[in-house]
């Protein structure tokens, strides 16, 4: 119970999960603001505005900054991780994305042309995410670890 309890009271970690979910529940709001229509998966699933992957790791990064200061090696970790997370999430699974979605056309159009493909589903579309999905979920995640640590 111990454990539970300090969990639940270190501003780092939650500052982390904070990032998460807001992040997250903006990203279905603007997506259910764009298509008109309200997808669950959104609260959930990668991709999309703002990036939850980038306010989660900023908000931990900053976080460590402010209470262990820049010197410090949870401070170093924290930036490290995050500039890796970053770097992914705008790379290799952006790109994923893009081949999915070339995919998913190409399935389209051979479906339409009466071919017989059995596919179970298509492939996921949302999974990277641009330079401005990680620079809006960045600064979210930062200034959610400025709010945690002022409480």
């Amino acid at each position: 119970m111990d454990f539970i309890r300090e969990l639940l009271h270190n501003q780092i970690f939650i500052a982390a999960i904070l990032g998460w979910f807001v992040a997250q529940v903006l990203k279905t709001l603007i997506h259910m603001i764009i298509s008109k229509r309200f997808v669950a998966e959104r609260m959930v699933g990668s991709g999309g505005m703002p990036s939850s992957h980038s306010a989660t790791v900023c908000a931990l990064a900053t976080s460590s900054g402010i209470k262990y200061g820049g010197g410090s090696f949870e401070f170093a970790i924290s930036v490290m991780l995050a500039i890796i997370v970053m770097y992914d999430a705008m790379g290799v699974r952006r790109e994923t994305g893009k081949q999915g979605r070339v995919l998913n056309e190409m399935l389209e159009i051979f479906i339409n042309m009466g071919n017989q493909i059995s596919a179970e589903e298509k492939l996921k579309e949302f999974v990277g995410h641009t330079p401005l999905q990680v620079l809006m979920g960045a600064i979210l995640g930062a200034l959610i670890a400025l709010m945690v640590g002022n409480i």
